[in-house]
């Protein structure tokens, strides 16, 4: 088999600022020991994330030169109201300026003090989004989930047997609806197939309960079932993403990941009186129906986007590269979840740092030790993203303990992740001197984007 290279021309480059390891040190101890409040020139290879920070097609800077900015039923609004359904087949389409807009709307209009909203797993947003308007947001991942060495295909699926007691021990009356993330970011970018989604269906719609499909990788999740699952290796990714949508009763989507856009959102529907409240809160907040947010020109990027996504030749590159760097982290003994996620590499920080206890988040030691080392930019998914506190104000840990190196999409080119391969080898060859943390400051919500952190002396 011959290398797989990247499906695409470079026509425009920008310059990467890199500053040295004495200026980068002094960097992160003016932004707090916290790499969200670094300046991002200053970030070598930025792998904070993959959300809104991809490079667009020629397809896309074409389309956004057509956009049409009317106020209300534009042609560009027509375009991506098409795509959506198109690949959804959902009645109800409302743009949204990100995805977190989407669940903000579904939050605020549907759940009450006291609701559980079971998920596989809650990204940050959205378990906000629910904490805020005073829900519970309940994580059922199937035990492999936890497993970071566990090589099973469908690591994202949600636990059918959890699912069934949480409705048994809440009563059907106090879950609005509940949610399936595709692909399972908290848990390490792992799939979830075909058969979980129709088992999770199966049990609601006995209960009467809704699906509403967190989609913001949707497309990354239908190329995992084309090659996992059996049954549908001869499927298009369309037709397969078809097949996910047709489950759901509702969806949220942020059009930054699988819409390959640096902006945009929807949410979508099929139930009329769903339809009329979300419209009701969009026109408040987010704009007129037919724009929800965002320009003419972001509609049309987002409707080739979303396209494009569904590109198999594009979903071959970005797998590729995803084990490229997983297959050579585990080669030099670097602890990962295994097998290797859809978007992202995800290091393993409780077995990379025994030596620093979950309440001393070890993620944001690796955090800042991989920028420290080689101005690279990573984010923790720990104990600092979604660790809880009791009724007595006792901080408890996470579950896992990870950092995650979020691929933007179609940015960086091999020699980049080879430059990265040899950071991590320094940090994990020098993973001894790693401190831990203590935070100094932190927000009551998603607290990882602004909270301060101390060093703690090295036992």
């Amino acid at each position: 088999m011959k290398t797989i290279i990247e499906p695409f021309r470079i026509k425009t480059t920008e310059p990467i600022h890199i500053i040295s390891k004495e200026e980068r040190i002094q960097a992160l101890a003016d932004a707090h020991q916290n790499v969200f409040l670094l300046d991002a020139e200053d970030c070598c290879i930025d792998l904070l994330t993959d959300s809104g920070t991809g490079a667009m097609s020629t397809r896309q800077w074409a389309a956004m030169m057509i956009g049409d900015e009317s106020y209300a039923g534009s042609r560009s609004w027509k375009h991506f109201q098409a795509t959506v359904k198109d690949i959804t087949g959902i009645k109800h389409v409302f743009p949204t300026h990100q995805g977190r807009a989407a669940e903000a709307i579904l939050a605020q209009t549907l759940i009450r003090k006291g609701d559980i909203i079971p998920n596989n797993s809650h990204f940050d947003t959205t378990r906000a989004n629910i904490e805020y308007v005073g829900g519970v947001a309940v994580n059922l991942l199937c035990p492999e989930g936890t497993d970071t060495s566990d090589t099973s295909p469908f690591k994202g699926n949600m636990d059918i047997e959890k699912l069934e007691q949480c409705i048994a021990a809440n009563g059907k009356e106090k879950i609005p609806f509940a949610m399936i993330t595709v692909t399972n970011n908290t848990g390490g970018g792992q799939p979830v197939s075909m058969k979980n989604i129709q088992a999770v269906k199966s049990v609601l719609q006995k209960h009467g309960i809704p699906l509403v499909i967190d989609a913001c990788r949707f497309a990354e999740n239908a190329y995992f079932i084309k090659h996992r699952e059996p049954g549908y290796e001869n499927r298009s990714l369309l037709e397969i993403a078809r097949e996910i949508f047709s489950c759901a009763d509702g969806a949220t989507m942020s059009c930054k990941k699988d819409g390959l856009a640096n902006i945009g959102g929807f949410l979508i529907c099929n139930n009329d009186d769903w339809a009329e409240k979300f419209r009701t809160l969009l026109i408040i907040r987010e704009g007129f129906p037919t724009y929800g947010g965002l320009a003419g020109r972001d509609l049309e990027a987002i409707a080739v986007g979303l396209k494009e996504a569904l590109e198999y030749d594009y979903q071959v590159y970005r797998h590729a590269t995803v084990q490229y760097l997983s297959k050579s982290l585990i080669e030099i003994g670097v602890p990962i979840v295994r097998p290797a996620g859809g978007h992202a590499v995800f290091l393993d920080a409780k077995k990379m740092l025994p030596h620093i206890p979950p309440l001393q988040y070890p993620g944001i030691g690796i955090v800042n030790a991989l920028y420290t080392h080689g101005g690279v930019r990573g984010v923790e998914l720990g104990t600092v993203m979604f660790g809880a506190f009791d009724e007595n104000g006792n901080e408890t840990a996470s579950p896992l303990e990870l950092v995650r190196l979020a691929f933007p999409r179609r940015v960086y080119t091999q020699s980049h992740f080879d430059y990265l391969i040899e950071v991590i080898r320094e940090v994990w060859e020098n993973r001894q001197e790693i401190p831990g943390y203590k935070i100094t400051y932190q927000a009551p919500f998603l607290r990882h984007f602004t909270c301060h952190f101390e060093k703690l002396a090295r036992a």
